[in-house]
């Protein structure tokens, strides 16, 4: 009986990432993926939103068999009572979980192992705006930094070379770039 051994970097299975990047060149129109999320106000600033399915690769995905839940709330200052981390602290694990993932699949795939990531993210916001208070301030942040610690045998030139991967993130271009959003009423 022959076993055969996959090469694993950085918790990703070289031989899957390079099968995958041969089956999305082969078929384009797989990687399109539409990501839902549904919400529910509770009160105040406190609002539940649950996420279950997502299409992609060409189909209904079925892998979870149950809902990821998160709370959104305020902190007090904000008129709230600290039911979660608010929707602005969100985007701000969402850029840091995503420019984490890319960077690491990245490297994974050009064979850079990495011992650890870590980051710290600030981002500055002005209420004025979002209160309608002073039309000159932006309603969202006015700016975002990130710091990575990268930790691994990695020379300084490929630690930048990680950081720039991040720039491949999808969360990081919506923020980057804004998205278009429309809305609508039942």
């Amino acid at each position: 009986m022959e076993t055969t051994v996959q090469k694993t970097i950085n918790g990703f299975k070289l031989e899957e990432i390079q099968e995958t990047v041969r089956v999305l060149q082969q078929n384009p129109e797989i990687a399109q993926f539409k990501f839902r999320a549904k919400n529910k106000w509770i009160q105040g600033g406190h609002n539940r939103s649950t996420i279950t399915g997502f299409y992609g690769g060409g189909k209904e995905d079925d892998s979870r068999t149950q809902p990821f839940v998160f709370d959104n709330g305020e902190p007090p200052i904000l008129l709230g009572n600290n039911e979660g981390a608010n929707p602005v602290e969100f985007i701000l694990h969402g850029l840091a979980g995503c420019t984490t993932t890319t960077m690491a699949l990245h490297a994974a795939a050009r064979g850079m192992a990495i011992d650890s990531i870590e980051s710290e993210l600030e981002g500055d916001l002005d209420v004025m705006g979002f209160l309608g208070l002073n039309e000159n301030v932006r309603n969202g942040y006015q700016e975002i930094r990130i710091n990575f610690k990268i930790e691994g045998d990695l020379t300084d030139d490929q630690k930048e070379e990680l950081i720039s991967y991040a720039k491949n993130s999808p969360v990081y271009d919506v923020v980057s770039n804004g998205v278009p959003v429309k809305f609508s009423v039942k």
